[in-house]
């Protein structure tokens, strides 16, 4: 049977495998692509930059109660769509196994370095990275949908 710990992570796999398979094979110029001239932030490149931000943010460890990552080995943006999916899945594959690690502590209050989120538990927080991960990666798969069915 499993516990809530191992449902948290079991949901952040199936998100990460999910994502990860809908942007196999994805190319320089889909990733680029904006269905709008006006707002280049709707882009798969957009999302794929912002999960990844998101997956090796310093405060992930730090609200976790962990030692944080070296900064330096995750600098800089990708320039292409092959260069994206990797940072991702690096970003993914690091915070996922400090997670497991973690797990056993989700029942603890993340504490006065959360700001307003003290109260908040460990695992509400892991929750939150789960729902920015399902939901940029929705929007980076619908995108790429609109990709393909832009000439039909």
């Amino acid at each position: 049977m499993n516990t809530a710990e191992d449902d948290v992570l079991e949901l952040l796999d199936f998100a990460w495998d999910r994502l990860r398979r809908r942007m196999e094979g994805l190319g320089d110029a889909e990733w680029r692509w904006c269905p709008s001239d006006a707002d280049h932030d709707i882009s798969i490149q957009w999302r794929l930059d912002h999960i990844t931000d998101l997956l090796r943010a310093p405060k992930n460890w730090i609200w976790l109660g962990l030692p944080t990552p070296d900064a330096s080995a995750t600098a800089g943006a990708a320039r292409t769509a092959s260069s994206a999916c990797t940072a991702l899945a690096a970003a993914y594959a690091d915070l996922r196994a400090v997670l497991s690690d973690a797990a056993p502590t989700f029942g603890v209050e993340l504490g006065p370095v959360a700001g307003p989120f003290e109260l908040s538990t460990r695992r509400a927080f892991v929750l939150h990275i789960a729902d920015e991960l399902i939901h940029h990666g929705a929007e980076a798969a619908l995108l790429r949908d609109l990709y393909a069915g832009r000439s039909r």
